[in-house]
């Protein structure tokens, strides 16, 4: 059986206990997590990353170059899927490495937006250096977005 390893109570609201490195075990499964995603929110995160590329907001132009719909930033879902490890460990600080590999674009559809759901896997530990290694499964619709997606936390 696997520990239910969430940062936050079952209503969502209230912070509980931070995982500790003893308290964590090879897989051990964090929580489930869905993840809308709305035109808004791509417009914000351009303006905050600075990337205004236009087949992120306008879908005449997205469409006449293939791609289905307006497609979120990469990075936005990166940042979005690293949301489970940085909720789960209490402490954005605790990862010490977050890296990804672009597999597939998550299109963002106008009217309802698009939904990214993440899942986490506890699949190794380092003595030496406290640290555990996420893996996380991230998808959008039926299809993996990212692949080889992996967190090294830090642990008290």
């Amino acid at each position: 059986m696997t520990a239910d390893l969430t940062a936050q109570d079952a209503a969502g609201s209230a912070p509980a206990a931070r995982p500790t490195f003893d308290g964590v075990a090879v897989g051990d499964t964090l929580p489930e997590r869905a993840f809308a995603l709305h035109r808004v929110d791509l417009v914000r995160y351009a303006g905050a990353s600075g990337d205004f590329n236009v087949i992120h907001w306008n879908e005449r132009v997205a469409r006449s170059v293939g791609l289905p719909n307006v497609i979120a930033h990469g990075m936005l879902t990166m940042a979005t899927a690293g949301r489970l490890v940085t909720d789960w460990a209490g402490d954005p600080g605790a990862v010490v490495e977050y890296g990804v590999r672009f597999t597939k674009m998550v299109p963002v559809p106008d009217d309802d937006g698009a939904t990214v759901t993440v899942s986490g896997v506890v699949a190794a530990k380092d003595d030496e250096r406290r640290t555990v290694r996420v893996d996380l499964t991230v998808t959008s619709g039926d299809e993996k977005v990212l692949g080889r997606a992996q967190a090294v936390v830090r642990l008290a």
